[in-house]
């Protein structure tokens, strides 16, 4: 669906601990943004949000569907099909939080409405908008091996869903996005310690060209780690998430036999707000009528191996 004004009516449905920050930056993009309209059923929520920025405010996204042309949906997973679906109805672009659904037909069935409509529909693997991530694509080769460790302290406040799907699909997604070949096979090892999800899982991802990855997440680890280290037959890449820092180790001969072999690169990164940069450019896909960078395909696709490291997984 084609978008001819100059400015969005831009609704935030769920203004807790993320849907705020979609709040506050949609306020900034006075060039885009002509009205940010924010929705939730918390009325203490609602004021904190409209004290602090120049919103509209509603405690039922119903009364606002014909007001807005595009939503930012920041509601718990397992409501992310139902108001999912009435949005697209409402013929509204939409920017969905990660993970897209809760199960592949959910996802198939919104992905499909998108299309019939011609919306965009994007969805919130915030980390792909991370300036480290663009900052070393230039330099993935054909990787061998990858290992991630996705860690930090527990919060009550995603405790409805396991750490698969709320940290380590991250990570799943950024993979997907590097190794050029398909699934093969998955492991999966895993414990419940403070909720009746798990909270710390190790999974094994094999490829038919014979990449392996390794991916750790937990959730209740005292210190908060993002990182992943990339090894592939000329080089070794060292990604810190947080810091948005990068190392590239690569060698200079076909035998490496002194250090003075290995060159090490570090890229000049730009740092950024992701989370800035991923709402931009849902904005400037609605306004452009162009496909996201990260379509809902793709977050179809880390949502089909997060279930399935579920499904595989062995809980202690």
């Amino acid at each position: 669906m084609a978008y001819n004004n100059p400015k969005l009516n831009i609704a935030v449905i769920g203004v807790g601990n993320l849907g705020q920050h979609h709040a506050r930056i949609y306020t900034t993009m006075t060039e885009f943004v002509n009205s940010v309209y924010v929705v939730d059923i918390d009325k203490s929520k609602l004021d904190r949000i409209s004290k602090s920025y120049n919103v509209i405010t509603s405690s039922n996204y119903k009364e606002i569907l014909d007001k807005v042309d595009a939503v930012s949906l920041v509601v718990p997973t397992q409501l992310h099909y139902q108001i999912g679906k009435e949005i697209l109805l409402s013929k509204k672009h939409l920017l969905i939080e990660k993970p897209i659904t809760t199960n592949i037909d959910e996802a198939e069935e919104l992905i499909s409405i998108a299309k019939k409509s011609n919306l965009i529909l994007q969805v919130g693997h915030v980390e792909r908008f991370n300036p480290v991530v663009g900052a070393v694509k230039q330099y993935i080769n054909n990787p061998k091996f990858i290992e991630s460790m996705r860690l930090g302290p527990f919060d009550p406040r995603v405790a409805d869903v396991g750490v698969v799907l709320d940290l380590m699909i991250h990570d799943i997604d950024i993979v997907l996005s590097l190794v050029n070949s398909k699934l093969k096979d998955v492991e999966s090892y895993g414990a419940k310690v403070f909720t009746k999800n798990e909270d710390i899982v190790k999974a094994r991802l094999r490829f038919n060209n014979e990449c392996i990855c390794d991916l750790t997440a937990s959730r209740i680890s005292f210190g908060k780690y993002r990182m992943m280290r990339i090894f592939q037959q000329d080089s070794y890449i060292s990604i810190d998430f947080m810091r948005q820092k990068c190392k590239i180790y690569r060698k200079t001969k076909s035998v490496v036999v002194s250090p003075s072999q290995i060159d090490i690169i570090k890229p000049k990164i730009v740092k950024d707000e992701p989370l800035k940069l991923e709402l931009l450019h849902f904005v400037e896909s609605v306004i452009k009528n162009r496909q996201p960078t990260i379509t809902a395909e793709h977050a179809r696709d880390a949502l089909n191996i997060a279930l399935d490291i579920l499904i595989k997984l062995r809980l202690k």
